[in-house]
């Protein structure tokens, strides 16, 4: 490789830098690099600790990171994994106040369960729509009021900051960004290297106490995947039950049990979903992919893609596929 594609390449790398506090938790910290670090050619990934030494995790051991605070200077991306919730605390932990300092201005933030509360400590979510674990929900209001926190989602994308939930909504944000930057197909690869689902929407609720069912009742599931195979017909409150062979009351509560949100909020959510895969990746004219995903119009699409994400299908198509599209 000569020196001009060496120097394209390297243009092109997207880096993540991980910045580790004491206490982080394991398994999240090692997230990024089994996302990201799957597409090596277009994102790379470092680990930092405050001072570049070795940091205490939230199990029997502690791991030995590459760098110090100094590569968060040169990130494009910055992502808080969460710590061990004993070592909350209101203000900064030590030495991440200098380390913070380090992040240029527009550098795109991440933060997984706790690594929130870092950054609210900083003043960097102020007056921002942000998510965290249900668990420590209320601790998070009570200390930073200034900040919109949602804690039902299983996480927030407001643009240059994203925050999520606990454990494996880590991976969810983390394979969003990846599908933010460069479209589904890419990103369902990555889900299916690491065999997770490729597509958990951000505004799903968080799995907070609600009753399980006991092993002989008759759930939902079924329903919900026949429904997922016929987003394009009238799926009414009557159909969905009577597939599942309840009565209203009785589907809409096991819905909401094993789901955390009623049967027309998960149906839009589907649709959307559904709207947006069909965006991503075909030619397809507003009106007919509302026809395939279940909305009575192309105006209805648009109304519920804009609420969802706040903008238009095209912008969305222009936005993953990179392209120019007429205006439908």
């Amino acid at each position: 490789m000569n020196a001009n594609l060496r120097r394209d390449h390297a243009m092109a790398v997207h880096r993540v830098a991980v910045l580790a506090l004491e206490g982080v938790y394991a398994f999240e910290l090692g997230i990024p690099s089994r996302v990201f670090g799957t597409l090596q050619d277009r994102y790379e990934v470092l680990t930092c600790s405050v001072d570049g030494g070795p940091v205490t995790t939230n199990a029997d051991f502690s791991v030995t990171v590459g760098h110090g605070p100094e590569i968060l200077a040169e990130a494009d991306t910055v992502l808080l994994p969460p710590f061990d919730i004993s070592r909350l605390a209101r203000e900064l932990p030590p030495g991440a106040a200098e380390a913070l300092a380090r992040i240029r201005p527009g550098t795109r933030l991440v933060s997984i369960c706790t690594g929130a509360f870092v950054l609210a400590a900083a003043g960097l979510l102020d007056g921002r729509p942000v998510a965290t674990h249900w668990a420590v929900a209320e601790v998070f209001r009570s200390w930073y009021p200034q900040v919109d926190l949602d804690p039902d989602v299983l996480f927030v994308d407001d643009g240059d900051v994203l925050t999520s939930a606990g454990a494996a909504s880590g991976v969810d944000v983390c394979l969003h960004v990846v599908r933010r930057d460069h479209g589904a197909a890419v990103a369902n690869h990555v889900a299916r290297i690491c065999v997770v689902p490729p597509w958990r929407e951000g505004g799903q609720a968080q799995y907070i106490e609600h009753p399980v069912p006991p092993p002989s009742a008759h759930g939902t599931s079924a329903t919900r995947q026949w429904a997922l195979e016929n987003l394009h017909e009238p799926l009414t409150l009557d159909r969905l039950a009577a597939h599942a062979r309840m009565s209203l009351r009785t589907f809409a509560r096991r819905f909401g049990d094993e789901v955390g949100m009623s049967p027309g909020r998960w149906l839009i959510q589907q649709r959307v979903s559904r709207a947006r895969h069909l965006l991503e990746t075909t030619d397809l004219p507003v009106d007919d992919i509302a026809g395939q995903v279940g909305f009575a119009t192309g105006t209805s699409l648009r109304e519920h893609l804009h609420s969802a994400i706040g903008v238009s299908p095209m912008a969305y198509r222009r936005t993953f596929r990179g392209t120019a599209t007429p205006a439908v």
